[in-house]
């Protein structure tokens, strides 16, 4: 912290200390929800950029961290994986093939499922600076080609990360299915009863039956929620079939909300461009809530870690000079001290 007064060093060996690394003060938003719910079509609209794999079935099998930065206007946009250092990737259809090629690397092609994260940045003066963690899709029957412990080892997966205190969840429900069967609902109730770590996003909004209509979710009615809802309007397999981009993507989402008489009084609230800047301000603000315990444990630790170094002796100096005086000192030190005990150890010795 800044008002910290130790060494550089101390500071950065302090971040490895026991108490820090027991505490886990790192913020996480992680996006749930059931196969089919929509969690790859939001990502996307959030990046404003089609990057991630298609498919039938199960596609998501890995977690994938998306670190988004946003850059100068002006800038190309470009994205890189942690395990391709220096590897810059303009093609973003080239980010989906190296995402396929680095899950079925661990999996296989098949239909299992691994823990192990996939780690990808992004850069783009047309994000938001905001990290998401994609986890696959939860699921009720295991498919052919899967375990039957499918189902379980992906709830203990979604479990694994939702259940830590500072993860803000991402809960992503279809609004064509009913809320009390939502996947992602069920597993934020678990870990989060009072909905205070819980975001609610609701999809496929142009989907529902007509004469019907979501408000009842959307203004908290069905579940509540310390923080609203915010709806989407997900691309239809026409329009990515059409490679019809998200600028016209989007354009349509507003028109959608804006020209509908049960959403226009929540326009200025939905869609996937309000949701990436609300998740962006909402990951800042609990991020500023959690500094000063944070900067309190820092601190705690390096007066631990100062007692513990008066109490071992300080660093020699660097300096082959200042080396050679203080061992010069030390063995006269010594040689005074075991004169005394030799001294004392004469008859008639003190």
């Amino acid at each position: 912290p800044p008002q910290s007064k130790c060494s550089p060093l101390l500071q950065k060996w302090c971040l490895h200390h026991p108490c820090l690394r027991a505490w886990s003060f790192k913020a996480l938003l992680v996006v749930v929800g059931g196969q089919s719910s929509g969690k790859s079509l939001v990502l996307e609209s959030i990046v404003g950029r089609d990057f991630l794999p298609r498919g039938s079935g199960m596609v998501t099998r890995r977690p994938l961290v998306l670190q988004l930065h946003k850059t100068e206007q002006g800038m190309q946009e470009y994205a890189e994986f942690l395990h391709l250092e220096k590897k810059r990737f303009t093609d973003f259809s080239a980010v989906r093939r190296e995402i396929q090629d680095e899950t079925d690397k661990i999996t296989g092609r098949s239909k299992q499922i691994s823990n192990v994260p996939i780690h990808l940045s992004i850069y783009s003066p047309n994000v938001v600076n905001l990290t998401l963690i994609d986890l696959p899709g939860l699921t009720k029957v295991a498919v052919e080609g899967q375990p039957e412990s499918i189902v379980q080892d992906i709830e203990n997966m979604v479990h694994s990360y939702v259940e830590k205190p500072n993860c803000i969840i991402l809960a992503i429900t279809p609004a064509n299915q009913d809320i009390a069967t939502s996947d992602a609902i069920r597993i934020a109730r678990l870990v989060d009863p009072t909905g205070e770590r819980t975001l609610g996003v609701l999809t496929k909004l142009d989907l529902v039956d007509k004469g019907t209509n979501a408000l009842d979710v959307l203004e908290g009615r069905s579940y509540r929620l310390q923080h609203p809802w915010v709806g989407i309007v997900n691309r239809s397999q026409v329009d990515i079939n059409k490679n019809v981009d998200m600028i016209a993507a989007r354009r349509r989402e507003r028109e959608f909300f804006n020209s509908s008489p049960d959403y226009a009084h929540l326009a200025s609230k939905m869609g996937s461009e309000y949701l990436a800047n609300l998740l962006s301000k909402h990951l800042e603000s609990v991020i500023k809530a959690r500094i000063p315990g944070i900067a309190s444990l820092i601190n705690k630790s390096i007066r631990e870690l100062e007692a513990e170094l008066d109490y071992l002796g300080r660093p020699v100096a660097i300096d082959a000079g200042a080396q050679l005086y203080t061992i010069l000192e030390l063995c006269q030190a010594f040689d005074r001290i075991f004169k005394e005990h030799l001294d004392g150890g004469r008859p008639g010795g003190d």
